[in-house]
């Protein structure tokens, strides 16, 4: 019984520091800003990833069709280099 006694208290005080410490930081300037700046820099390099993702996807749709067009030369005229 004392051990469910303990973790009730220390469920409690977690709560309590929980409470303080999200209400605090929600009502201070500065961690409001560095939440701000956080947000727009992950959303930035996540636009960043999606274009780069493309741009790759292009490329390497490119060279498989050149890849491809290689092979059929090679195919049609095996002896010429």
């Amino acid at each position: 019984m004392a051990g469910r006694g303990g973790n009730f208290i220390a469920r409690v005080m977690q709560y309590v520091v929980n409470e303080l410490l999200v209400d605090r930081l929600a009502n201070n300037q500065s961690f409001q800003r560095f939440a701000v700046r956080s947000s727009k820099a992950i959303e930035e390099m996540a636009q960043k990833g999606v274009q780069t993702k493309e741009e790759l996807t292009k490329q390497l749709k490119s060279y498989s069709e050149q890849f491809g067009q290689e092979i059929e030369k090679q195919l049609k005229d095996p002896n010429k280099k």
